[in-house]
């Protein structure tokens, strides 16, 4: 551990020392506090460019106090409603592909999964500040911004955040203007997607918006399509000059076909030879959500210097996904066998929060104050339901239990919740039914119960924070939060009820040095903490409801560089220390706790070099090493690519014709805990152009994987890799008026 800090620390001093002193810095850059609107806007022609330094103040976003970005004491990202248009992305995958310090996990095919810092998540997800934690995947046509934070961040949004946590900020309706555009896409793969956003204001007290977007889905694998349909109208009110009401409702259908990957081999790499073979079921691999979505947030100036934001959030959720994945393979034989299951998810949440910002004088300390509280109320039933199919002991044992002749050892015992395909079929199942390695018919039917659970979950926050100005040149920020988080989940086949109530206090540190106005140099610890109940809470089962959380630690320290305005570096050294309760081994009745730690170095740097020369870069180096109850293992995390780095550049080569070229790798990472298996590196290009037809209308051509690399960019488990795009061009048109 010592030789990898020392090396990362060497790294963040050369980050330091390589750049001259910027010129002066502005005093905006400093950020007036809450009568500021947001970033800095000029206007250039019918565009808006954005080149202030505080996130977004007039809406709500993920650090809750309008702070400059230079004086927020962790690294984080943001990419921009124009980033996403120009670079053609239409996933929150494709921004983690080019963010540092975060890479994709595959989420079995139906949900957005994101490893921040070696640590994977499916719930750490927010909107427009509020959690956002079903499993599905996320839309980004009404998107003003999307903010990736590394570090725990429980102080601002409590339980998990324990590597970091996604918020996507939605477009809020414009006083004062009417407008609207839409754009129109075709990929190469046949995929089609149509969106609008329109904004109406009759007035300077109110405004309605909608954005609207239609997908018809396709991509490069076999049986792949679907459909996504998003609608998100807004209403905002100027209720004085000092009040502000935003209303937002958003209705979500996603349907889309399930792909799991492919089987890795004796050497523990993907099989190349099975890139085309789709293992699973080509009419039951699917996803179907549906998801209603009311938030409403009122924001009110008490004076100059005092405001307050009340927000609520509900969302209604639907969900079943339906999958048959690839559970072991052998190789000699060229011969899978396959596993499946479907599950469904009724999810309804409900939060209320409130915040209190001020600033404010103690004699010569200046003061941000961020005072809040949160109510969450969840309600969730999920069930399971395995696969069975209707071969039986006797047929199954032929081919995987007779000593002479069985050709799969490793498949355990006589079952017939699995069976045995030949690999090299394009498609192994159709409507449930298939045909063995050895020429048999085998059908199946969803019929074992595997789990059914209903969870009722109350939290309760409450939390503080001040950031310290003590003096020109010395910032510090303290706080913490405190969470009463009660869970209550049935076993509804046992008729089993059993519970848990946590109260955790998670604090928050931070010290800024500013040498310059357009230069900071921070220290930082931060705590978070994970319920034993899991992100998707079913799991207190067995003795885990007597185990405390999974508490995390962050120690961060690091610089950040305005070279000029719109130009910006961030160096990072980290580790993230996880303490975990567990059963001792020895002794069933007694527990102890079980520490691993993850560290590693970021640099990011964002902006303008020249005009019309943009730039987003990034580069991280992550190590760790899993320990258990006796000790350090000698394995690697997994999912945990030791060098990750990533650099778009963005050229206008005229008034109305740009080009875009970028660069994502990542180095090999192991797919299990046993370091058995593993995700070759991989670099990929990508490119784009436009062209300004009009004022009013562009056209523009995204091509991603420009080289046609084969890679393999993620996985869930040992046998389920998934396999990245080949060469792909996507196809816009876009307008506004």
């Amino acid at each position: 551990m010592t030789h990898t800090i020392s090396r990362a620390a060497l790294l963040l001093t050369c980050a330091t020392i390589a750049f001259p002193a910027a010129a002066e810095s502005s005093e905006a850059q400093r950020g007036e506090i809450l009568a500021d609107p947001g970033p800095i806007m000029e206007t250039q022609g019918e565009d808006i460019l954005v080149t202030g330094d505080v996130l977004q103040s007039s809406q709500v976003n993920s650090v809750k106090t309008p702070t400059p970005i230079i004086d927020i004491p962790q690294s984080l990202t943001i990419t921009t409603d124009e980033e996403i248009r120009e670079r053609g992305v239409t996933s929150v995958g494709q921004i983690i592909d080019y963010t540092p310090g975060v890479n994709t996990s595959q989420g079995e095919g139906h949900r957005d999964a994101i490893v921040f810092r070696g640590v994977r998540s499916t719930a750490d997800f927010f909107i427009d500040g509020m959690r956002d934690d079903v499993q599905y995947y996320r839309g980004l046509y009404n998107i003003e911004q999307v903010e990736i934070l590394r570090g725990p961040n429980a102080l601002l949004f409590g339980r998990g955040g324990t590597g970091g946590i996604l918020n996507r900020v939605t477009k809020k309706g414009t006083l004062g203007e009417t407008f609207g555009g839409g754009q129109v896409a075709i990929e190469t793969f046949g995929e089609f997607s149509v969106q609008g956003d329109f904004n109406l204001s009759s007035s300077e007290n109110a405004a309605f918006r909608l954005n609207a977007s239609y997908e018809s889905l396709s991509n490069h694998r076999d049986f792949y399509d679907g459909d996504r349909i998003g609608i998100n109208p807004t209403a905002r009110f100027a209720l004085g000059e000092d009040t502000i009401v935003d209303l937002s409702y958003e209705y979500a259908n996603h349907d889309r076909f399930i792909d799991r990957g492919i089987v890795t081999g004796d050497d523990g790499r993907p099989v190349e030879a099975l890139q085309n073979v789709v293992f699973g079921d080509a009419d039951n691999n699917f996803l179907d959500l549906e998801a209603h979505l009311l938030r409403a947030n009122v924001q009110h100036n008490f004076s100059d210097n005092w405001k307050g934001v009340v927000s609520a959030f509900y969302g209604d959720y639907e969900k079943v996904y339906s999958n048959f994945f690839a559970n072991d393979y052998d190789p000699a034989t060229n011969q899978v066998e396959l596993d499946g299951y479907i599950d469904t998810t009724q999810r309804q949440n409900f939060i209320l929060s409130g915040n209190l910002i001020g600033e404010f004088e103690t004699g010569s300390l200046g003061h941000t104050l961020l005072v809040g509280g949160e109510f969450l109320s969840t309600s969730s039933d999920q069930n399971r339901l395995n696969t069975r199919f209707d071969t039986s002991v006797t047929d199954v044992a032929a081919f995987g239990m007779d000593p002479a002749t069985n050709p799969f050892p490793f498949f355990g015992s006589p079952r017939t919740d699995r069976a045995v395909f030949d690999a090299s079929r394009p498609i192994n199942l159709r409507g449930n039914t298939g045909i063995l390695a050895d020429g048999r018919t085998t059908n199946n039917t969803f019929s074992d119960l595997n789990d059914f659970t209903q969870v009722e979950i109350d939290v309760l926050s409450v939390y503080i924070q001040d950031e310290i100005e003590l003096t020109d040149w010395l910032n510090v920020v303290i706080g913490g939060r405190f969470d009463s988080f009660d869970i209550e989940v049935l076993n509804v086949p046992a008729a089993d009820l059993r519970s848990r109530k946590d109260e955790e206090f998670s604090p928050r540190g931070g010290i800024i040095i500013k040498p310059m106005d357009n230069i900071s140099v921070y220290a930082s610890y931060s705590e978070s903490f994970l319920p034993r109940s899991g992100e998707q809470f079913a799991n207190i089962n067995g003795s885990n409801n007597a185990l405390d959380p999974d508490t995390f630690t962050n120690l961060e320290a690091g610089v950040k560089w305005d070279f000029t305005t719109g130009l910006s570096l961030t160096a990072a050294v980290f580790e993230i220390e996880q303490s975990s309760p567990q059963v001792d081994d020895n002794d069933a009745s007694a527990f102890v706790v079980v520490n691993s730690n993850i560290q590693g170095f970021e640099l990011q740097v964002q902006g303008q070099v020249m005009p019309g020369w943009s730039v987003s870069a990034g580069y991280s180096f992550l190590d760790g090493e899993q320990v258990n109850q006796a000790g350090p293992t000698g394995l690697r995390p997994r999912e945990l690519p030791e060098n990750m780095f990533s650099i778009w550049n963005q050229i206008e080569v005229t008034d109305r014709f740009g080009i875009g070229l970028g660069l994502t790798h990542q180095d090999e990472s192991f797919i299990d805990n046993g370091n058995s298996a593993v995700l070759p590196a991989y670099t990929r290009i990508d490119a784009s152009a436009y062209y300004d037809v009009s004022d009013n209308f562009r056209v523009q051509v995204n091509v991603e994987n420009l080289t046609d690399t084969l890679y393999f960019p993620n996985s869930h488990s040992a046998q389920q890799a998934s396999v990245g795009a080949p060469l792909n061009a996507r196809f816009a048109i876009t307008g506004r008026f």
